[in-house]
This record gives C-alpha cells, structure tokens and sequence, in this order.
C-alpha cells in the first residue's frame, strides 16, 4: 500500500515536472515571436494571431500564458529589464565598485548583442512615454535605480571612487550599453559595416568600461 502511494506521488512528481518544463520552452518561444512582431509593428500594430503563427502555437496558449496583449507585451519588457539588471541586483556595498561596474556594463553590452529587438522595443516605449507600461514599470524602475544608487553612495562616502551623481552614472551606463541595439544601424553606417559583429561589441565593451572606470576614479580589472 505504502509502495503504491510512492509510486503515485513519483508519478504525480514526473507529470507536474514534465508540464513546467513545456510550459517554459512555450513561453521562451512566444516571447521570441513576440519579439519580433512587437519590434516590427508597434504595440498597436501587432495581434496575437500573428504572434501564435509566427510562435507555431495556439492563440490560447498566449492567453494561457499571458492573459492578453499587453500581458505579454509587459512580460517582453520585464524580460530584458531582468536580464539587463541581474549584474547589479544583489550588489551589495561590501562588494569592489570596479569589479562590480564593470561586469555590469560588460553584461548590458552583451545584452545589446543578444536581444537587439527587446531592446528597441524597450526604447520606443520609453520614447513613446510608456503609455501601455507606466503603471507597471514606473515604480519597478525608480525603486532599482534608487537602491543602486545608494550602494553607488557607499562606495563614494568611503573614498573607493570619486563622488559624482550615482543617478546619472547609471543614466550614462544605461545610454552607452544600449546605443548598440537601438541604433545600431547607425553604428553600421559609421564603420560601414553590414552589421555589428562579435568583435565590434568586444571593442565597445573595452572603451566603455576604459572611460566610465577612468571617468569614476576606478582601475579596469584584469582579464588575467
């Protein structure tokens, strides 16, 4: 009898895993599709039959997943507002600024690489006001911004960098990193390139963790 309800339970275990496995691979797949619908016609302009087509998936699986169009339009946002913060979320004042500065722009170039499409979204948002975004996002932001920026303040009052506005060092971080997914082409056009490669994002990852590092009073780590 005991046997039986281990087995149950074993089972009940392995059906439970193998649903939240296919749900995250159906999210990350609608998420991608998403993506490129929302980068290529707007919040107005994009539905969520064309997100299911392009994702090979039902309409309610979206709705499943995500209860509506701006559902999954805030999860697009909060995705790559996650991935772009995770460098800095848990810093604490005991940790090295230069270290920790770095890796974090390191991590928001190679971010720019990676995700280029959830980045422009993100900006023409912003651009646009946040009129589908602000009640969710506003706080969000303001409440990571400010919870850095007295880490930042720490480092500062005890003499580890130069004192400057943590903010706007944040808001420079913030500008620099992403240039390279929202106005890459751009970019292209300066190096007449047809598209940023790998090299091209190591470079900038090597200036612009030279200047902000220098610019705060800070060594660049070594890679040895």
């Amino acid at each position: 009898m005991v046997d039986q309800a281990q087995k149950r339970l074993k089972e009940e275990f392995q059906t439970k895993e193998k649903a939240g496995r296919i749900r995250q691979q159906n999210e990350a797949v609608i998420l991608e599709a998403a993506q490129i619908e929302f980068a290529q016609h707007g919040f107005k302009g994009t539905s969520l039959n064309a997100i299911a087509e392009r994702a090979g998936l039902p309409k309610s699986n979206i709705l499943y997943y995500f209860q509506s169009k701006i559902g999954l339009y805030g999860a697009v946002l909060s995705d790559i507002l996650g991935m772009w913060n995770q460098a800095f979320n848990t810093t604490t004042a005991d940790e090295d600024p230069a270290a920790t500065i770095y890796a974090y722009i390191c991590s928001k170039i190679r971010y720019s690489r990676s995700h280029p499409l959830a980045s422009k979204i993100f900006a023409i948002e912003v651009i646009q006001g946040a009129p589908h975004l602000k009640e969710y996002l506003a706080q969000e932001m303001h409440d990571w911004a400010l919870g850095r920026a007295e880490v930042i303040q720490v480092w500062i009052d005890a003499g580890k960098m130069d004192p400057i506005d943590p903010l706007h060092l944040l808001f420079m971080i913030w500008g620099s990193t992403q240039h390279y997914a929202d106005f890459a082409t751009q970019i292209e056009w300066a190096l007449d390139s047809k598209g940023l490669i790998e090299a091209d994002f190591a470079q900038a990852e090597r200036t612009l963790t030279h200047v902000i590092l220098k610019g705060i009073g800070l060594q660049v780590p070594s890679n040895d």
